[in-house]
C-alpha cells in the first residue's frame, strides 16, 4: 500500500469506527454460526478476525488443505455485511509438524527444549517452519485474495509473545549471519562487543554463540545484539508472509503489535514502516500501580508508531482476562473509559478478544463480547451499549490528536537499561518513562510518544526519561532542538552509553552534558526504601549523583543523603531554548510540580483549563472541526466548559457535566482553533 493511503483513513470498508473482535467458529458447531452472525449485526459488529489459529484445522496432514468450513464462514459473514480481518493461520504449527520435525521447537537459554501444547512452539529461525507456513499462506491468499468479505490480512498473531528469544543451534547460525551482515568482520565485532574484557576475543563469526546460560555475567553488547537480532528475525518472518500475500492481492497487510508493559521483545520502531495499518493489542494490567496511566501511554505510543495516522486496537478485553494472578472484572463505566482512551488517542477501530467466550482451552475464562451466560447477561447488554456508542462517534474518524509535547521512548534503551550490571537494579526503564508520561497527562496536556530518531522541531517540549543508550545522531538532534528554541527535560541515567553499550567518557550524563550544562563524576544510588529530601519540598528515591553545574542554574538541591548540598534539579539556557535535568527519581508531588514549571516555561497550555489529574482530556482535530474527549476516572463529576454537542448524550450545551467514571465526546463549535503552540504566547 502506498504511503498516502496508509496515513489517511484506515483502509476498511466501514467509514466509521470499526467494531468487532476475534471470531473462532472452529470452536463451535455449525448451527451456532448463523446465530453468531445475526447477533454480531445486532451489536453493531462490522469487522471480525478469522482464522488466526486455523493451521491445524485447514492443514490436517502435510500439504492437504481443507478450506470448506472457512469458505462457509467467509460467505456467511459477507452475507451479513461483516468484513473480515483474515488471519494467515501461521501462529502455531499443528502437532503433526512438531512431531515430524522436533528440531523446530524453541530452546531456552538454559538449554531446555520447549514442548508443544501451548502456542507459538516454533523457532523464528527455523527454515522448516517457514517453508510450511509460507506454503499455507500462499494457499490461503490464492483462495481468498478476491473474496468480497476480505478487508485486511492478519499475519500470524502477536509475533514474539512467547517465542521471541530462541537459543537453539538454528538460531545460533542465524545470529552469526546477522552479526556478519552488521559488522562485516570479526575485528569489528570484537570492537563493538569490547571482547578484550575477560578474554572473549573471537577469531571468526563461527565461534559466536547466542547468550546462553553462563557461569557469570554475560557480555552486555552481546545481550543487546541478540535482542536486536531476535526482533529482526521475527520482522523478517512478517515480511516473508507479507510478500506472499502482496504477490496475489492488494488487500492491506498488518499484524498485531503488543505495546504493553510486560512485552519488550520487539523494537516496533523498526517494524512500523512495514505495516499497511498499525494495530495493537492492549489489556489493562492490574499488576501495575496505575493501569490507566499505562493504557494511555501505550495508546500514545501506538499512535507514534503510526506516525500520527489512524491505527486500530486489534485486541482488548470486554471484562476480565485469564492470565493475571487476579483477573478483575470491569466495574460499571470501565469498558467505555477504556475504549474511549484508545479512540481519543487515534484508534479508528476497536476490536476485542474475542466474540464468543470459549467453552474449552486455556482462555475459557477470558471475557468476550458474547459471554458464557449468553444474551441474558449484563456483559451482552454492555456490548450493545458499546456498539451504539461507537456508532455515535463515527464522525470522528480521520481526525487526529496533536501535541506540543513529546516523550522520547526507545525499545533498545529499554533492553539496555534492564539488562543489569548497572549501579543499581532499581533503575527500570519503564518506571521513569511511565512516570513522566503520567505526570504530563495529569497536567492536562496531550503527549506524543516518539522514537529517538524523530524530527523534534515541531514540539515545544521534549521529555527524555532515562534514555541510557543513545546514538550520537539522536543526541545531536536533541541539542539542535534546544538550540532552535525548544525546551528539554532529561532525567537521570540518560546519555550514558552509545549504541554499542559503551560508556561515554568524560563524565555523565554523557551525550547530554553540553546541552544540560552540567556534569556528574560519580553515581550514588540509594538503598532499598531509602529516600532523600530536596530543598524545594520534593523527595528523591532510587538515585542520586554528584552533579556539578557548568552553565546550568540549580533549581533544587539535596538536603540530605550521600550528596547533601549537591544539585538535584538544574536548568540550562542553551541557544534559544532551555534544558532541565533531574538527578533523582522524584516522588509524584515533586514530579508534578516540576512538570508544571517546565510546561509553563515552554508555553504549553492544558488541552482544557481545569482538567488533568483524574480527568483525562484529549482533543482530536480535523479539517471539519475538533472533538474533545473527556474521560473521568475520578470520584467526582467534572464540568467540561466546551461549547458544542456531546456525541455520547446528544446534548448541546456550553458546558457538559461528565459524571464520576463517565465519558463525553464534544463536537466543539468552530472557533478557528489552532494547535496549542499557536495559541500560546511566544
Amino acid at each position: 500500500m502506498d504511503e498516502p493511503a496508509r496515513r489517511g483513513r484506515l483502509p476498511l470498508p466501514h467509514r466509521g469506527i470499526a467494531f468487532g473482535g476475534d471470531y473462532n467458529p472452529e470452536q463451535w458447531p455449525r448451527e451456532t454460526w448463523a446465530q453468531d452472525a445475526r447477533l454480531m449485526r445486532e451489536a453493531g459488529v462490522d469487522l471480525v478476525a478469522v482464522n488466526v489459529f486455523g493451521w491445524a484445522e485447514i492443514e490436517r496432514s502435510p500439504g492437504v488443505y481443507s478450506f470448506e468450513e472457512l469458505d462457509s464462514v467467509m460467505d456467511l459473514l459477507h452475507e451479513h455485511g461483516i468484513a473480515v480481518n483474515l488471519g494467515t493461520g501461521t501462529s502455531t504449527p499443528p502437532p503433526w509438524l512438531t512431531t515430524a520435525h522436533p528440531e523446530v521447537l524453541p530452546v531456552t537459554r538454559e538449554g531446555e527444549t520447549v514442548s508443544p501444547g501451548g502456542r507459538q512452539a516454533w523457532c523464528p529461525s527455523s527454515p522448516v517452519v517457514r517453508e510450511h507456513a509460507l506454503r499455507l499462506v500462499r494457499a490461503t491468499a490464492e483462495r481468498y485474495g478476491d473474496h468480497p468479505a476480505l478487508a485486511l490480512w492478519h499475519v500470524s498473531n502477536e509475533l514474539g509473545c512467547h517465542n521471541a528469544l530462541c537459543y537453539c543451534d538454528e538460531s545460533a547460525s542465524a545470529f552469526r549471519r546477522w552479526l556478519e551482515r552488521r559488522y562485516g568482520t570479526a575485528d569489528a565485532l570484537n570492537a563493538a562487543w569490547g571482547t578484550s574484557f575477560w578474554s572473549q576475543r573471537y577469531g571468526s563469526f563461527d565461534e559466536v554463540l547466542p547468550p546462553r546460560l553462563t557461569a557469570s555475567a554475560e557480555n552486555p553488547t552481546q545481550l543487546l545484539d541478540f535482542r536486536r537480532f531476535s526482533s529482526d528475525e521475527l520482522l523478517e518472518w512478517y515480511r516473508a508472509e507479507a510478500q506472499v500475500l502482496r504477490a496475489s492481492t492488494t488487500t492491506p497487510v498488518t499484524t498485531n503489535f503488543m505495546v504493553t508493559a510486560h512485552i519488550d521483545t520487539q523494537d516496533y520502531w523498526s517494524w512500523a514502516p512495514d505495516m499497511d495499518v498499525v494495530a495493537n493489542d492492549h489489556y489493562l494490567d492490574h499488576r501495575l500501580d496505575d493501569p490507566w496511566a499505562e493504557l494511555a501511554f501505550a495508546a500514545d505510543a501506538t499512535r507514534g508508531l503510526a506516525g500520527g495516522a489512524p491505527w486500530m486496537l486489534m485486541e482488548a478485553s470486554h471484562g476480565a482476562v485469564n492470565w493475571q494472578p487476579r483477573n478483575l472484572a470491569k466495574a460499571p463505566g470501565e469498558l467505555e473509559r477504556m475504549v474511549l482512551t484508545h479512540v481519543a488517542r487515534g484508534a479508528d477501530a476497536v476490536c476485542f478478544f474475542q466474540w464468543r467466550a470459549s467453552r474449552a482451552g486455556a482462555e475459557r475464562f477470558h471475557s468476550a463480547l458474547l459471554p458464557h451466560a449468553g444474551t441474558d447477561s449484563e456483559q451482552w447488554r454492555a456490548t450493545l451499549r458499546l456498539g451504539a456508542l461507537l456508532d455515535a462517534l463515527d464522525e470522528v474518524v480521520g481526525t487526529r490528536p496533536t501535541s506540543d509535547v513529546a516523550v522520547v521512548f526507545d525499545w533498545q534503551a529499554w533492553w539496555a537499561v534492564d539488562a543489569g550490571g548497572h549501579p543499581t537494579q532499581d533503575v527500570r526503564y519503564l518506571d521513569e518513562v511511565h512516570a513522566m508520561h503520567a505526570a504530563l497527562r495529569r497536567a492536562g496536556v496531550g503527549v506524543d510518544v516518539v522514537s529517538p530518531d524523530t524530527d523534534l522541531s515541531g514540539y515545544r517540549l521534549v521529555v527524555v526519561p532515562t534514555l541510557y543508550l543513545v546514538s550520537d545522531e539522536a543526541a545531536r538532534s536533541v541539542e539542535r532542538f534546544v538550540v532552535g528554541g525548544g525546551h528539554l527535560l532529561v532525567t537521570y541515567f540518560s546519555g550514558i552509553v552509545d549504541e554499542n553499550d559503551h560508556v561515554r567518557l568524560g563524565g555523565y550524563p554523557g551525550a547530554f552534558r553540553e546541552v544540560l550544562g552540567a556534569r556528574s563524576d560519580e553515581f550514588f544510588p540509594l538503598d532499598d526504601g531509602e529516600s532523600v529530601a530536596l530543598d524545594d519540598g520534593g523527595v528523591g528515591r532510587v538515585w542520586t549523583e554528584r552533579l556539578e553545574p557548568r552553565g546550568a542554574t540549580v533549581r533544587a538541591r539535596f538536603t540530605d543523603g550521600p550528596v547533601a548540598g549537591g544539585a538535584a534539579v538544574t536548568r540550562h539556557e542553551h541557544g534559544r531554548g532551555a534544558a532541565w535535568y533531574v538527578a533523582t527519581r522524584l516522588g509524584t508531588g515533586g514530579r508534578d510540580a516540576l512538570v508544571t514549571d517546565v510546561l509553563e516555561g515552554a508555553g504549553v497550555r492544558p488541552v482544557l483549563p481545569g482538567a488533568g489529574g483524574d480527568v483525562d482530556v484529549v482533543r482530536r482535530d480535523g479539517d471539519a472541526g475538533s472533538y474533545l474527549f473527556v474521560v473521568n476516572h475520578g470520584d467526582d463529576a467534572f464540568v467540561a466548559r466546551a461549547p458544542g454537542v456531546d456525541l455520547v448524550t446528544g446534548r448541546r450545551a456550553d458546558a457538559h457535566e461528565v459524571p464520576a467514571g463517565g465519558v463525553a465526546v464534544v463536537r466543539e463549535q468552530p472557533t478557528g482553533r489552532r494547535r496549542p503552540s499557536e495559541e500560546a504566547p511566544a
